[in-house]
């Protein structure tokens, strides 16, 4: 009897004690607040640069547990360097070969936390069909409560350079350079 109360006595403590446990929260992607883009030197001169205009994709933080999840797909037609020459002869065979390969795909499963914001996140970039490890640092890191939406929202500035010719993408090389400078302003609503 002893044991059994002692037991008892001991479960009800411990519930009463508000035991702190992980919640992971899912938010998903704000298309007017997320944008990817991308510099890329021409010839040792100037530098390009372009956006996707279509992505989607959702994030899901456990603050508690300094862990989380990025799921993010890219439409590669909808690439956008505001000429449209340009933007077909990116989209072609020489680069992204966005008939055969519609869709970049990153998916971030080690998030790296000073206190409650994230600092960076590991993954992997599947582009071309080819599938590479990329950590992408922030530059800024935010959350807010939004008087538009009503929920929190969290997002950032994060920022990588990837070489292309690891995923398949020789054209012109060494003539134009190899690494592509990937920048990514991403905002995330609350579910």
């Amino acid at each position: 009897m002893k044991t059994h109360t002692l037991i008892s006595l001991s479960a009800a403590l411990l519930a009463n004690a508000g035991i702190a446990h992980a919640e992971s929260v899912t938010y998903n992607l704000d298309a007017t607040h997320t944008y990817v883009t991308f510099e890329a030197r021409h010839f040792g001169t100037s530098t390009n640069r372009g956006r996707f205009d279509k992505k989607e994709g959702s994030i899901t933080l456990d603050r508690a547990a300094k862990t989380g999840k990025a799921d993010i797909t890219i439409d590669t037609a909808s690439i956008n360097t505001g000429l449209q020459l340009f933007d077909s002869h990116l989209k072609g065979d020489n680069f992204l070969k966005a008939k055969e390969f519609p869709t970049a795909k990153f998916v971030g499963d080690k998030f790296s936390f000073d206190g409650d914001k994230v600092t960076a996140v590991s993954g992997t970039l599947t582009l071309l069909g080819k599938t590479r490890p990329v950590t992408l640092t922030a530059t800024n890191y935010n959350c807010y409560d939004s008087p538009f939406f009503k929920r929190e929202v969290c997002g950032g500035d994060f920022e990588t350079t990837i070489q292309r010719s690891d995923f398949g993408m020789s054209y012109g090389l060494p003539v134009i350079p190899d690494d592509i400078k990937l920048l990514i302003q991403i905002e995330g609503i609350k579910q």
